[in-house]
Formats: structure tokens, sequence, C-alpha cells
């Protein structure tokens, strides 16, 4: 398995912030955002290939009062051996979130918290950042609505949105139009930015639309603890 990262923090966003967590952020993406904050697992893909044997085995040299697993990326869901891993973390019971894109079907992955952040227009990469042919895969991904319902159907979800401008309401209401119903506290609006001075900014805008929709507001705790930074 191609794994970037490993490491023991809390969750920074939805509705298990502040949970003492581990990490482990898989390399390779089906996707290029414009504004992906970890370009080392997507961009550029790097990491080192480790058996899910030695994955294990690192997950079990952190404290034992930690049982939240997160598999994030880039995009677990393209990683191979994934389901076969999840199935062994779930053995060990660990509670696993899984942070996708929603672009993948489950395939019956051993889930306990499918984290989606579909992924709206201002995601794709601008003209002249990257190839013709990534753009137009990208876009042409970007958004499944009928992997999303296979998701919404067989595993507790939250949906989580980067939210740009006012604008983007528009596209994620489109977008819950063409799910099954889905309660409004579960859809999470999260600012857009990598530093806490972007996410403040932004953070008045995304508040107001919350309380217009009755959505929930999200937050980026391990930016301002941090900073964007690696292994946190």
């Amino acid at each position: 398995m191609f794994v970037s990262e490993i490491f023991h923090s809390i969750q920074g966003e939805g509705t298990l912030a502040g949970v003492p967590s581990v990490f482990l952020r898989f390399s390779g993406c089906n996707l290029r955002c414009a504004w992906c904050d970890t370009p080392y697992t997507s961009w550029k893909p790097t990491g080192d290939s480790l058996a899910p044997t030695e994955l294990l085995d690192r997950l079990g040299s952190f404290p034992r009062s930690t049982r939240h697993a997160v598999l994030t990326g880039g995009e677990p869901m393209v990683a191979s051996g994934i389901h076969d891993f999840a199935a062994e973390l779930k053995r060990r019971a660990w509670h696993i979130t899984l942070e996708t894109a929603g672009t993948v079907p489950p395939g019956g992955i051993a889930c306990d918290l499918a984290s989606i952040s579909p992924k709206l227009r201002h995601s794709t990469p601008a003209r002249g950042t990257i190839g013709e042919a990534w753009i137009k895969r990208h876009e042409s991904r970007r958004l499944q609505p009928d992997v999303l319902a296979r998701w919404i159907h067989e595993y507790e979800v939250q949906l989580k949105f980067v939210i740009a401008s006012a604008g983007d309401l528009e596209e994620i209401q489109a977008l819950l139009a063409k799910l099954p119903p889905f309660p409004p506290d579960r859809v999470l609006l999260m600012p857009e930015g990598i530093t806490s001075h972007e996410i403040l900014a932004r953070a008045p805008l995304v508040t107001e639309l919350c309380k217009q929709f009755g959505y929930r507001y999200c937050d980026r705790v391990h930016i301002h603890l941090f900073g964007n930074t690696r292994g946190t």
C-alpha cells in the first residue's frame, strides 16, 4: 500500500472534531483539486510502499486509548488492498472514519463514518496549471450522485463541502436534490483555506449560510492549532 504518512493527532474536522485519532494518509488520487492541501498525495504523489502488516504494526505503536483510525488521502478508496485492510482494522475493534470524495462506490468496505467531501466547481484546476486531460478528467469525475446515493444508503455519512463563496450554495442544493433525503445537520459547510486567516475571513459568510439553511458549520481545528503542516 502506498502511504504518505501515519500520525497521531486529533480529528480537526466534522462531527468527530477533537477526538484523538490515528491518521493513515494514502498517496494517490483520482482528482486534482485546485486548492488541494495535500498535493504530495495527489498532484505529485509521494510516500512509501508498505505491506498491510507493516501498517497494522505501526498502528499498534500508538496509545491503546486511541481507537479511532482515519483513512484519508489523497483518495483512500483507490488504494490497493483498502477493503481487506479496513476489514482487518474493524476486526481489531478500531472505529474507522473514511475521508473520501465520494467518487468511488463503497464496495462493502468496513467503515463507521463516511466523511464525504463532494467537490464543487471551484475545485477544478485552471488551465495552464495542469494538462488539459487532467482538467477534463477532474471535471467529469468530481460529482457522482449515483455513487453518493449508495454511500448514503449503506453507511453513516457526513457530507462536507468546502465553501469559497456564497454562490457555492446553488451547486450544493442542486446536488442534494439528486440524493436520497439527507438531514441538514449532517451537511457540513467548511470555509476554504489553509491558514487561520483565510478560514476566519470566510467564517462569517459560512456561519450565515448555516443559520439560513440549517447546515452545520465545520471548522479546521488542526489548522488553528498547528498550521498547514504534515503529521498534524
